[in-house]
């Protein structure tokens, strides 16, 4: 093979073995936009350039493909890797199961393209704690059956819009299981927000950079920043979730605030910072932000117990959505059909010259007159005994698909959701624990009221329903009974009616119906002086404080509880997002323009490493200490250097919490050899990372080479940076004068025949990393093992 042929002149004769073994080759037909491996199996999701995802074995065996049928602009895996998370370019954030692919759930988080995303667990329970270990359990399980679907919309079959299978129902319990460990999923767009989610479906937190209030010490003072036109680039939780490193290309405005109970000394300092903000030099570049997000792991047992329920709750107002749009669609056409049907009288009445309605035209029959012209017309020639069945079945199946639909979904998501309002009672009574959180007795209390009264209203429904069928079937078998005495039928198979209900519909129903009026929204519902006095003198033994709930329709009920959920919720999502806050900030390098940086444009990469690897600081989750990691490419005009890679370590670790003391981050600065140039980038484990270069000086495609290489970045010398060096300073400028050439000898190097382009896939779970070229053919190549150069590579 031509790859070969390249190893053979790379390596000694025989003797050397070359690095990272060949797994496979394969051609693709499609240029590769985003790829990321699965954390726990050996799955490769990939985007492709027309937003397609495509999953495949480490075999190359492709299990599916979907299209969401917008832009894709960012993906990750859940941290057990059993869901994939697709931000769009319209905010929206889709959830699709591993197994096949099916969408299981879409949050709105954002109104941007969502540029990055990170799913963060909650680090491990070492063995020593295992016994004070927080462990929930949702009781609702033991009073109720599974939790209602959302009902099947006429005329759709299962999988289609609208209809929630049994993969949903599998997935709300692998989000909610109360064995699962405790996890965030956190974006970011090009707008500069950052939200967060608890398990990926439920929102708990939201903040745009463009409004912190940025501080880095400086000197005596602390100097606060502000980032404009800011874009997030890359995200990177911790691993006990307390701390959020955060990339991001904006404009760095700085004010300088005097501390309070000092005397500033205005001239020497104050210069020095006044000469880095009007030297003329850009602002603009990426910037590394350190934010608390300590409130998830100070409160995550709160948290959790709060998001499986309220989660739940939301999927449930769903099926009570969806319950009340399939009883409204099926109702309306079963009153359109009988109409259709019976509207004609009227205007027979007038063609006879008439003065006369429907009404009186049928109770002038029941009570023994002669059938007027216009009403035995319609009755023999217009409706007829085959139309008036017609009609019958239609109310009829709409009565049954009503009360299936009640029973089946509404009524018991209704009775849920109470029971879960209840349990959220019960917690925001412990205020000690659940006030920080923003779960708020008074708005809580208020929630239970409404959830009470709605399931009033299902029973106040399901009465009328019964009685309003009645009184259809009752009209129904007296107008067959008299077609058929008009038409001289025997009417012996047929059951006499009660007058006084046909009366009574003739009066109310006829024209009026008190079904629709309850699935209507913003309708009054007419109540007698008599009732409502009766309601107000209720209101004494509690239980409730609206006395007017009966002149409310169903769905303005639904409506009213929905409203109060969301005040509850946006509470608590108010709450948190104000607890985040940034704790330090690093300008990294600057760019000479404010484009919309691509991560093809700027490589990144964030790693936790366990272990302190020569690290000042690290830190401590659960006893096992991590240190964070930040590499990235520096383009070409940020420095008078060039094809430059930076190394950051120990950012986020600047307190140590046993010593009590700040310390410093490290850096490094990486020249790599001016005949290649890198093309993406990849923090590995074991403290390593991995380039992926092409050869620069090449004169055309066709001999261009490329080359995986493995750097153990531990055997350079880091640098310390000082947090005392003004904010506005790029971080580069200090290093540049320290830069460190990186020779091919000091890491692993293999070859490939033809040039590659981005993105790098590498899993350092698995070992694995994938390579793409630009003549689009896939390699995956085992990063752990190495190859020996006489083996014979399909």
């Amino acid at each position: 093979m031509a790859e070969e042929a390249e190893v053979e002149m790379e390596t000694a004769a025989g003797a050397v073995p070359v690095p990272f073994q060949l797994q496979l080759d394969k051609s693709i037909p499609f240029q590769i936009n985003i790829a990321e491996w699965n954390p726990e199996k050996d799955l490769l999701a990939m985007v492709t350039e027309d937003s397609k995802v495509v999953l495949h074995r480490f075999n190359w065996q492709r299990l599916w493909m979907i299209s969401p049928g917008k832009c894709i602009t960012s993906l990750c895996w859940r941290p057990d890797g059993k869901v994939i998370a697709l931000g769009l370019e319209d905010g929206s954030i889709l959830l699709h199961d591993v197994e096949n692919g099916k969408l299981l759930k879409s949050i709105k988080s954002h109104s941007v393209a969502v540029i990055c995303l990170n799913w963060e667990e909650e680090a491990h329970i070492v063995k020593g704690e295992i016994d004070s270990a927080f462990v929930y359990e949702d009781r609702t399980r033991r009073f109720f059956p599974p939790a209602p679907r959302v009902p099947r919309m006429p005329g759709l079959n299962a999988g289609d819009a609208g209809f929630m299978d049994d993969l949903e129902d599998t997935f709300h319990e692998l989000s909610t299981s109360p064995r699962q460990h405790f996890n965030m999923l956190s974006s970011g767009d090009k707008d500069g927000c950052i939200c967060f989610s608890i398990f990926g479906i439920f929102p708990i937190g939201k903040i745009n950079i463009h409004k912190l209030s940025l501080c880095a010490p400086f000197l005596d003072k602390t100097a606060t920043f502000q980032l404009l036109n800011a874009s997030i680039h890359q995200l990177a939780l911790s691993k006990d979730l307390s701390q959020l490193v955060v990339l991001s290309f904006g404009e760095l405005e700085e004010n300088l605030v005097k501390p309070k109970g000092k005397n500033v000394q205005k001239d020497e300092e104050y210069a020095e910072v006044q000469k880095f903000s009007h030297t003329g030099d850009s602002s603009v570049g990426l910037h590394c932000l350190l934010l608390n997000t300590s409130i998830f792991l100070d409160r995550k047992n709160e948290l959790q117990q709060v998001a499986q329920q309220a989660s739940s709750i939301e999927d449930l107002v769903e099926v009570v959505r969806a319950s009340l749009s399939v009883m409204s669609k099926q109702w309306s056409e079963a009153m359109h059909s009988f109409h259709e049907k019976f509207d004609p009288l009227s205007s027979l009445i007038v063609s006879h010259g008439l003065d006369s309605n429907p009404q009186d035209e049928f109770l002038s029959v029941l009570f023994g007159a002669r059938t007027s012209p216009p009403l035995h017309q319609f009755l023999v020639n217009s409706l007829g005994e085959a139309g008036l069945k017609r009609v019958c079945k239609a109310v009829d199946t709409a009565g049954k698909e009503l009360h299936s639909v009640i029973h089946e979904h509404l009524q018991p998501a209704v009775e849920i959701i109470g029971f879960r309002i209840a349990e959220l009672r019960g917690l925001s009574r412990w205020r000690a624990r659940y006030h920080i959180i923003g779960l708020d007795e008074k708005l809580i209390d208020s929630v239970t009221e409404k959830a009470g009264m709605l399931l009033v209203h299902v029973e106040r429904f399901l009465r009328i329903l019964a009685i309003v069928l009645y009184q259809f079937q009752n009209f129904f078998n007296w107008v067959l009974r008299y077609i058929k005495i008009l038409m001289s039928e025997p009417i012996d198979q047929i059951q006499p009616a009660n007058s006084e209900l046909i009366v009574v519909f003739l009066k109310f129903l006829l024209d009026h119906d008190p079904i629709g009026e309850l699935l209507e929204v913003n309708k009054i519902i007419e109540v007698d002086v008599d009732t409502m006095q009766r309601i107000e003198q209720l209101v004494m033994f509690g239980g409730y404080s609206d006395t007017n709930y009966l002149e409310k329709t169903l769905s303005d009920e639904f409506n009213q509880l929905e409203q109060c959920l969301k005040e509850a919720f946006l509470l608590q999502f108010t709450t948190i997002s104000q607890k985040i806050h940034c704790e330090d900030l690093m300008p990294l390098y600057k760019v000479g323009y404010t484009p919309e940086v691509s991560s093809s444009d700027a490589p990144t990469s964030i790693f936790y490493y366990k272990g302190d690897h020569g690290a000042t600081s690290e830190v401590c989750t659960g006893g096992d200490s991590r240190v964070d990691y930040i590499c990235f490419k520096v383009p070409d005009e940020s420095l008078e250097l060039t094809n430059c890679i930076g190394i950051i370590r120990g950012f986020a670790n600047g307190l140590d919490p046993v010593q009590k003391r700040v310390t410093s981050p490290e850096a490094i600065l990486l020249c790599i050899p001016d005949a290649f140039q890198c093309i993406d980038l990849s923090l590995y484990k074991e403290n390593q990372i991995v380039l992926l270069l092409n050869e620069a000086t090449s004169t055309s495609e066709s001999t261009m080479r490329s080359l995986v290489m493995m750097v153990q970045i531990s055997d350079f010398c880091f640098l310390p940076l000082s947090r005392r060096t003004p904010a506005n300073l790029w971080t580069l400028q200090i290093l540049k004068a320290s830069a460190v050439d990186m020779h091919l000898e000091i890491g692993k190097v293999r070859y490939i025949s033809e040039p590659v382009t981005s993105p790098l896939a590498v899993s350092a779970s698995r070992g694995l990393a994938c390579v793409f070229t630009s003549r689009r053919h896939a390699m995956v190549y085992i990063l752990d093992e190495d190859e020996d150069e006489t083996s014979d590579i399909d």
